[in-house]
């Protein structure tokens, strides 16, 4: 039904093969898109980089938002690379573990800016950085989750910070959509990955939510995946300011 031939993404978040942003990546590389990977640090260029040269990507390049100017380069060298840029695919979250595992009104100012501006400000800056390369439009996604919703157990102050991801999805998608940039986040539901590792008892939350989802099971990355290329496609060209479930029906139930 689509194709993202002659289509070009950067996707940032892929931490090994069990990442959201993987599924994501597969998925936009099997529809046709030229792909630009990230990796974090060194450890993380071991893992990342035989998945970026499976699916052909052009350019792996090291993103830590963290570090003053690497964002910047990333997209300076998709620039002398490409010079356009069609498709952001925004994956990355961070919470100190003190601040993460504590109470939301325990969190200190100082946990709470850092996953406020690695979760959240860091897609307002990529947001910034590619619009001017989405000459004739394009698609953005970040990637949230229930917890954004609902208290979840253990999820602690990472709820607050994907309410307020979500927020700036749809405040960036109403700023950009007259230059026919569209703006979305996706929401999956309990995924095993290496960021949901870090939060307690993330088990028993995995097990929740495949006994409670209507369809009895829960979503895979590639499941997000799929429905990351057709948001990117054409054939949603009038979808932006949405959060879209990918969940087998898990956030319907109370």
């Amino acid at each position: 039904m689509f194709s993202l031939t002659n289509k070009t993404a950067l996707i940032v978040g892929v931490a090994n093969d069990q990442s959201v942003a993987w599924g994501c990546a597969k998925a936009l590389a099997a529809q046709g898109a030229t792909l630009a990977m990230t990796y974090l640090n060194d450890k993380a260029k071991a893992h990342v980089r035989p998945l970026a040269q499976d699916i052909g990507a052009e350019l792996i390049l090291p993103l830590d938002v963290s570090i003053p100017g690497q964002l910047e380069s990333v997209f300076d060298q998709i620039d002398t690379h490409w010079g356009k840029l069609d498709i952001l695919l925004h994956s990355i979250a961070f919470c100190p573990k003190g601040d993460l595992h504590g109470r939301v009104i325990d969190t200190s100012a100082d946990g709470f800016a850092m996953a406020m501006d690695i979760s959240v400000h860091s897609f307002l800056r990529m947001l910034c950085l590619a619009e001017p390369l989405m000459k004739n439009g394009g698609t953005c996604m970040t990637v949230s989750f229930y917890g954004s919703e609902k208290v979840v157990e253990h999820y602690n102050i990472m709820g607050p910070v994907k309410a307020a991801l979500e927020s700036v999805t749809r405040y960036a998608a109403a700023e950009l959509g007259p230059k026919g940039i569209r703006v979305n986040a996706l929401f999956p539901g309990p995924l095993s990955t290496r960021a949901a590792s870090g939060i307690d008892h993330f088990d028993q939350l995995l097990a929740h939510a495949a006994s409670h989802a209507p369809t009895g099971m829960l979503a895979t990355i590639d499941d997000v995946g799929a429905y990351a290329a057709f948001l990117a496609s054409d054939a949603a060209r009038n979808v932006t300011g949405t959060v879209h479930p990918i969940d087998g029906g898990y956030q319907i139930i109370g």
